[in-house]
């Protein structure tokens, strides 16, 4: 499985990417940057991609599930509740692709604001 760096507003994360398609486009275009958006507890961040909905498409994520949303084009980390979750579980906007996992507790992401610089690396 391959491994991820997420460095964004002075917190690095690793992670772990599942495999999957998006796993894999995800990681062919590494590394990445770009600026946060903060929607509840998510982030997300448009990415150079251009990918469909997979069959596994979901909106109920779990906390520290890392998934792309193909509306957006973008990368999102989920560390807790969205303005569309109906319990404590994060819920995405529409479905998304889920491609891998935070280790660890994510709660530092509660600290990002928008517009924080964000990178992702291959480790």
């Amino acid at each position: 499985m391959q491994k991820i760096s997420i460095d964004v507003d002075g917190i690095t994360l690793s992670a772990t990417l599942e495999n999957n398609g998006t796993a894999n486009a995800i990681a062919e275009a590494l590394p990445i940057e770009g600026r946060a958006n903060v929607w509840g507890e998510e982030i997300y961040f448009d990415i150079p991609l251009r990918l469909d909905s997979s069959d596994d498409a979901i909106e109920e994520l779990a906390v520290g599930e890392l998934a792309y949303w193909p509306p957006g084009r973008a990368f999102c980390l989920f560390f807790g509740p969205t303005p569309a979750s109906t319990s404590e579980v994060p819920r995405a906007a529409s479905p998304v692709n889920p491609f891998g996992r935070i280790e660890g507790d994510a709660s530092a992401l509660k600290r990002v604001r928008d517009g924080a610089r964000i990178t992702i690396r291959a480790l």
